[in-house]
């Protein structure tokens, strides 16, 4: 189960200029090599422009469209594929960290976004998402 986000206060006070800053969602541009997408960050602002300040998850917005930019541009996948497959396949995070001999917590750690997998991974994946038969040969049933 989720934690809940405790209630922010709506103003606080700029730490560079001691201005009041108000609880709000503005456009956001995230950028990944040539491309953009542009996300509602929440965050708090100053009447106007000027700089921004982000506390708890204002942040997660941002990195999830970075994440899917990743995905798009570089094939990298992101928590939520890496989640998607893993289930796909029927495995235990334990049990794709034994297939994939990365480790029993890796699975843990890529889906999480604390770690990035490596190519070869990130290969095996791919091909296990599109010929999921395959995995029979890869000594999953013994990981299991």
């Amino acid at each position: 189960m989720a934690q809940k986000e405790k209630k922010l206060p709506q103003t606080m006070s700029c730490p560079e200029t001691g201005g009041t800053l108000r609880r709000d969602v503005r456009p956001f541009a995230v950028r990944y090599k040539d491309h953009e997408l542009t996300v509602d960050l929440p965050g708090y602002y100053p009447k106007g422009e000027g700089e921004s300040v982000h506390v708890g998850n204002d942040m997660a917005a941002a990195d999830e469209a970075l994440r899917k930019l990743k995905e798009q541009v570089d094939g990298l996948p992101s928590p939520a594929t890496i989640r998607r497959i893993r289930n796909k396949l029927r495995l235990s995070q334990r049990a794709a960290g034994a297939v994939f001999r990365v480790g029993p917590n890796a699975f843990d750690k890529y889906e999480r976004n604390l770690i990035e997998p490596s190519g070869p991974t990130i290969q095996l994946l791919k091909l296990l998402d599109k010929h999921p038969e395959l995995l029979r040969g890869l000594g999953a049933d013994e990981a299991a």
